[in-house]
């Protein structure tokens, strides 16, 4: 559902911000090819781990992230260079890209936390990435497993203190992770929607 949430967000952005992405149903058809193999291949909930099942989701993952990175150079650029027209257009698509932004990091926490989807739901998973406070409250919740919904959560979040709140980045990846995501969901907030609302006046 999430995947096809950043599809839908994508497909409603305006030409001159996915311009630098082909013709507007490529990338989107590219996405939706890649969920249906996933789908097809593990239908239901994640039950195993394959390492070709596994690169299958990075590479979904990286295709909607080059994408909307590319879509907020575009906003940006599209800002500079159209000073006075548009503005309300410039508004209207730093949001999809915003929260394109809070999911697609949120599937990458998902996906690489313990050591993948799956991974963590064995005994044996590796160190875990982020600590969230149910593991840091003895007796809170003794059997608890982060699902999607956490990490999407602490992507929101991070998105919008662009800084760790609850959760904290225990690992290297972790913490460069999260890091661009801030400076994207900065550069989106304090740039883009800030320069639109100067168009607008």
């Amino acid at each position: 559902m999430a995947v096809v949430a950043a599809i839908a967000l994508q497909v409603v952005l305006p030409t001159r911000v996915i311009a630098g992405l082909g013709p507007r149903w490529l990338l989107p058809a590219l996405e939706g090819v890649l969920l249906v193999a996933l789908i097809v291949v593990n239908p239901g909930r994640i039950s195993r781990e394959e390492s070709a099942l596994r690169k299958l989701s990075m590479v979904l993952i990286a295709v909607i992230t080059v994408a909307n990175v590319v879509a907020l150079g575009e906003l940006v650029r599209a800002l500079l260079e159209h000073s006075t027209a548009g503005g309300r257009a410039l508004v209207f698509a730093s949001v999809p890209i915003w929260l394109t932004n809070v999911i697609v990091f949120g599937l990458w926490y998902w996906e690489l936390d313990r050591g993948g989807v799956a991974a963590r739901l064995r005994s044996d998973h590796r160190a875990p990435d982020f600590l969230f406070p149910q593991m840091s409250t003895p007796g809170c919740s003794p059997d608890w497993v982060p699902d999607f919904l956490d990490y999407l959560y602490t992507s929101f979040t991070n998105a919008t203190a662009f800084s760790p709140t609850d959760t904290m980045p225990l690992t290297p990846w972790a913490k460069l992770l999260m890091m661009l995501q801030s400076l994207a969901s900065l550069l989106t907030v304090a740039l883009v929607v800030s320069r639109a609302v100067n168009i607008l006046r």
